[in-house]
């Protein structure tokens, strides 16, 4: 894939971009095979490979410039806007909102936020594009100030972009470097995205977590499925469990599922992953929002499995402790940062790798998935 941001300098965020993108991905499997080689992982499936370009489901975008003139992007070294409308990452959908956007930003009069000055109010636009085309779209607000102009003018945004579903302001009012605060003002009637993968639908919420490709997403928890289908575990937990991708995935209609707990901290996503729940009637699974290593130490018993799908840092000493400690049969730990994976892995010796697989969730950059199921040795 080629970028002209990236052949300019504008944005080098794609470190691998220009490199052919069958070396990236030998370049990841060898990568994961060598951290996770003192386990001797006895199965290494082929990688799963994305497509090069036009892969994001989600744009996080700074709005910079004027109200005028409003950039959609990134912002420079000195806090000025980079226009990046044409990212060929996102989805074929963002490039083409981007522009109605910015004509929007104009309209009603939402002025950028500038980060030298401290002044203006929009400070990013966060866009996701479900596997229908539909859009949620959040716009990032300084203050509750522009929202009565932007409930104003939102028929002529819903006119020139009918696919949106859900648009919400999202209230960050500090000075700092973080993409969204804790409010969130929903300005539509439906507040949820549906997000189909597979066989599966998931009600997506404007705070909740969401992998980032879809096409790959979807290859991960049909994946997984298929690996826990053959272990055929009574129980299991859905540890971090976001909006509840593996859970809804090996959860059965019937009895002869697993019964399954997702656990997540974000209230968000758990509210997700119930409407989610409660559209499949999926009786023998729940979700509730709790920290996954209190969950796991102060349960009564554990269950024949344990799915993990934890963020960069890994389960961390303690989960991984109990792990090993427990009576769990199997793990099955999707890992987006394979360092991490290994000290886990190295803190639970009992639990040996079974097979492997590199699932390339990020093309252009040095970040995939990798998922690995263990197995208690006898």
């Amino acid at each position: 894939m080629d970028c002209s941001y990236f052949d300019a300098g504008r944005c080098t965020s794609c470190s691998l971009m220009g490199q052919p993108y069958s070396r990236q991905v030998a370049d990841k499997q060898r990568h994961a095979e060598e951290l996770l080689g003192p386990f001797d992982v006895p199965e290494w499936l082929p990688p799963i490979a994305s497509a090069e370009s036009g892969y994001r489901n989600k744009a996080k975008m700074v709005v910079g410039g004027t109200v005028d003139a409003p950039t959609i992007g990134i912002l420079d070294a000195d806090g000025h806007g980079i226009d990046l409308q044409a990212c060929g990452i996102c989805s074929p959908g963002h490039r083409a909102a981007f522009p109605v956007l910015a004509r929007f930003i104009t309209l009603a009069r939402t002025a950028p936020y500038d980060v030298t000055r401290r002044t203006g109010e929009l400070k990013h636009l966060i866009v996701t594009e479900s596997p229908d085309g539909e859009l949620m779209i959040r716009f990032v607000l300084r203050s509750t100030e522009p929202v009565g102009r932007i409930r104003k003018h939102l028929p002529a945004l819903l006119a020139e972009l009918p696919q949106t579903r859900v648009v919400t302001a999202n209230v960050l009012p500090e000075h700092k470097a973080v993409l969204e605060g804790e409010h969130e003002i929903v300005l539509t009637d439906a507040d949820t995205l549906p997000m189909r993968l597979n066989d599966v639908t998931m009600h997506l919420r404007p705070q909740s977590f969401f992998q980032t490709n879809t096409e790959i997403a979807a290859a991960l928890y049909a994946e997984a499925r298929d690996w826990i289908r053959d272990i055929a575990p009574d129980s299991a937990w859905d540890l971090y469990s976001g909006v509840g991708g593996f859970a809804l995935h090996i959860a059965a209609g019937d009895d002869a599922g697993p019964e399954v707990t997702g656990i997540e901290t974000s209230v968000e996503a758990v509210a997700s992953a119930e409407l989610s729940r409660s559209d499949a009637a999926l009786s023998r699974l729940r979700f509730a929002a709790g920290d996954a290593t209190t969950f796991a130490i102060e349960a009564d018993a554990a269950p024949d499995l344990v799915i993990v799908n934890p963020p960069r840092r890994g389960i961390g000493g303690e989960l991984s402790a109990w792990l090993e400690a427990s009576t769990a049969s199997h793990v099955l730990y999707s890992s987006c940062n394979v360092a991490s994976l290994a000290k886990d892995l190295a803190a639970m010796p009992s639990l040996r790798p079974v097979r492997a697989r590199v699932f390339d969730m990020f093309p252009q950059t040095t970040h995939f998935e990798v998922m690995v199921l263990l197995e208690r040795g006898r």
